[in-house]
């Protein structure tokens, strides 16, 4: 299969110039050239949409009127889905939920920084392009103290990002960084039940967030993991046994993220696909797609399993 994503861009990154260079027409041939590449300079945005939809029609205006106002710090790129179905497959592959359109993905740095799904009001598609900019470089009255609270959460001082995280929201109560990383924080020091009732006290508007799904997917693994853990010998045990035990290296893979240990949770749901990619009717991808939710878009974990992945489908 030709690789679309991967496929060499233009000279130097080259975009298209005039007067309304900042949004364009996209395609699977140039995706690498008009998105990745881009981002590596600016954040873009990339819309998907359908000539049959009704929303795509609302939000697309919207979307054009926000990035022009922006004054070049921004780039839209519009993909028609029926038009470019390789290029949503391999997307969808990847991760990125197209199942139902409109959906806007923010790139930034070559990577998927934010996203959402259906047609949002003028107001709430400006806050999300202003939070992909300041995400960019630009500055923002809360920018210290959330970066504070994913440092601590980094370093493993969870107690401190906790407080951190709980200091933001006092802030900003629509902060979906502050909930997502407050629930993440209290999963993290084993507080179970106090992540769940953060995460029930999400403010409606964000609940789709990628940062709040993100830490919903780590409430469900969490769960899972609690019995796995404690069968991790277990599982390791069956598979020396049997390596053709896919069933128990996908065991083995809960309890690994369980005990945190994400390239060999990964590694293993990575060799099922390796394997037989149709195995329990695709749970292997299924699983490691919700481990990429749970562990967020810019962890090493998952840009590494992602790229193998990429590399396992598209071969």
């Amino acid at each position: 299969m030709e690789t679309l994503i991967g496929q060499t861009p233009a000279p130097n990154g080259a975009a298209p110039n005039g007067p309304d260079a900042a949004i364009v027409e996209g395609d699977q041939k140039n995706f690498m050239r008009d998105v990745i590449e881009a981002s590596r300079t600016l954040p873009v945005l990339v819309d998907f949409w359908a000539t049959w939809c009704g929303p795509c029609k609302t939000l697309t205006p919207i979307l054009e009127k926000v990035v022009r106002a922006a004054g070049g710090r921004l780039k839209l790129v519009k993909i028609d889905i029926d038009r470019n179905q390789a290029l949503v497959q391999q997307l969808a592959g990847l991760g990125l939920p197209l199942q139902s359109v409109p959906t806007v993905a923010a790139f930034w740095q070559g990577q998927i920084a934010d996203l959402f799904q259906g047609a949002l009001p003028e107001s709430e598609v400006r806050r999300f392009a202003e939070a992909l900019l300041k995400m960019a470089g630009g500055a923002m009255p809360s920018a210290d103290l959330l970066a504070q609270a994913r440092a601590a959460a980094e370093q493993g001082n969870h107690e401190d990002a906790a407080e951190l995280f709980a200091a933001l929201l006092q802030e900003e109560p629509e902060k979906p960084e502050a909930w997502g990383g407050l629930a993440r924080a209290l999963l993290a020091l084993g507080r179970e039940d106090e992540a769940k009732e953060t995460l029930d006290q999400v403010p409606a508007k964000i609940a789709g967030h990628a940062e709040i799904a993100g830490a919903r997917s780590a409430l469900t693994l969490a769960a899972e993991g609690r019995a796995a853990r404690d069968q991790l010998g277990a599982f390791e045990a069956r598979l020396a046994a049997d390596p053709a035990d896919d069933q128990a290296r996908y065991d083995l893979a809960t309890a690994l993220n369980a005990a945190d240990r994400r390239e060999e949770a990964a590694e293993a749901l990575l060799e099922i696909i390796r394997r037989n990619r149709a195995w329990n009717e695709d749970a292997a991808r299924l699983q490691l797609l919700k481990f990429f939710e749970a562990w967020g878009f810019d962890d090493p974990a998952t840009l590494a399993a992602r790229r193998k992945l990429s590399a396992i489908l598209f071969s």
